[in-house]
């Protein structure tokens, strides 16, 4: 089955027909609504990016691209607008861009909830149009939790992949997101630990963690022309720059090791706080930002860092988050030092998990030597990231799905993935 990749401006369809060539899932007549809180065109990869065209293997997908406030529907309102748009080579997948007469209004409170429950609607509507006889939500954020309640769902599930709370300090789960938690079907939790604070809530719930595109990131790449320069070691980082790596721990590494090359492959995230943090590394010679890649691009840094990291810091956030990083990094058989995370713990047979300054700078000393860079070591590695190729996740979760629709599409499901093996 294809893997999922992050979509470009040029994988839209150029029209709203039908190809049978691109839009028959192996349970075609079952139909899912997925709302993730970001739009299908985006320049970095999120869970969703992987998990929803790969379910899109399994049945027809309509992902919601989130809606146009009114301003912008005003300026837009006069363009020529496809709005039901079929993403070639990704079986089943569909992107719904509102109408420009559907935007999004923030008050009166009365007319949000009408267009937006007109919205999920249409999205119903057009996957009952094209022969699905159930159709399922498919939601990943409470932001959107109207549609839970909308009504006209054969199964309301929920995927959470964050602490949507963001806060740095422990805090409760909303009302807003306790009550999404009781109404829907089914609840998909990514890590072990947002398992533990939210798992208990609803019976029905289910451990679906990250995972990697395997093929993409274990094969072979060319060495990115910006990387040739650099100097050996190439201790690096490939992501997002944000608050939640531990700055000061990678400016004293960076100071400590002058002999180590430290490399940032990838965009800072709008967090001031660590602007200071940044300007100051750039000052050092062993210390390269290459700036921001595309998700196509990114794949190849890790297979070119001696070592690579995972720095965070260890918050009321942070300890929930399950990195979409690790198993990309493992799967380039790199060695990896990563912070001691309760979702990255079960994997300390195949990575480092230093605590103090101490421990990570040995860290990092034994994973550029030859143990860790012995051909066992990196086949260990792939092989644990191999295990969490998104294939295999997403055909659990897909199975999930067709457990709360009855037997007959469990039965279904199994009976045509079975064929295709």
């Amino acid at each position: 089955m294809p893997f999922a990749t992050v979509p470009s401006k040029s994988d839209e369809h150029p029209s709203n027909r039908d190809d049978p060539a691109l839009t028959r899932p192996l349970v075609s007549d079952v139909g899912v609504v997925a709302i993730p809180p970001f739009p299908w065109h985006v320049t970095w990869a999120q869970t969703a990016h992987w998990v929803i065209p790969t379910l899109a293997n399994y049945f027809r997908v309509l992902w919601m691209d989130p809606p146009i406030n009114w301003r912008g529907a005003l300026r837009t309102g006069l363009r020529a607008r496809s709005v039901f748009v079929p993403v070639p080579q990704r079986t089943g997948l569909t992107i719904y861009r509102q109408e420009a007469w559907l935007p999004q209004f923030y008050r009166p409170g009365w007319l949000s909830r009408a267009t937006y429950l007109a919205r999920i609607r249409r999205a119903q509507d057009h996957l009952r149009h094209r022969g699905c006889k159930k159709v399922v939500l498919y939601l990943w954020t409470p932001r959107y939790d109207l549609a839970a309640y909308a009504g006209g769902w054969d199964l309301t599930s929920y995927h959470i992949d964050d602490e949507y709370s963001y806060s740095e300090v422990e805090v409760p789960t909303s009302p807003e997101e306790y009550k999404l938690l009781h109404s829907v079907d089914r609840v998909f939790i990514h890590s072990t630990s947002l398992m533990e604070k939210k798992g208990k809530e609803n019976p029905r719930t289910f451990l679906s963690p990250n995972g990697v595109d395997y093929c993409a990131f274990a094969t072979p790449a060319p060495e990115p022309a910006d990387l040739r320069a650099i100097p050996h070691p190439r201790i690096g980082y490939a992501g997002f720059l944000k608050k939640q790596l531990d700055w000061n721990l990678l400016r004293s590494l960076a100071i400590q090791h002058p002999e180590w090359s430290f490399v940032f492959a990838g965009k800072k995230s709008p967090h001031p706080e660590i602007d200071s943090a940044i300007a100051a590394m750039k000052t050092r010679p062993n210390v390269f930002f290459l700036g921001e890649k595309s998700a196509h691009d990114l794949v190849a840094y890790p297979q070119y860092f001696d070592v690579c990291l995972m720095p965070y810091v260890y918050n009321g956030y942070t300890k929930y988050i399950y990195p979409l990083k690790m198993h990309e990094y493992l799967a380039s058989g790199q060695p990896v030092v990563a912070t001691p995370l309760p979702s990255i713990v079960p994997f300390g047979r195949v990575l480092s998990l230093p605590h103090s300054l101490a421990e990570w700078s040995d860290a990092i000393h034994a994973a550029l030597g030859p143990t860790a860079n012995s051909p066992g070591a990196r086949t260990a590695r792939r092989m644990v990231a191999r295990e969490h190729d998104w294939s295999s996740l997403t055909r659990r979760l897909a199975e999930v799905m067709a457990d709360g629709l009855g037997l007959e599409y469990v039965e279904k499901l199994r009976a045509r993935v079975q064929a295709t093996q």
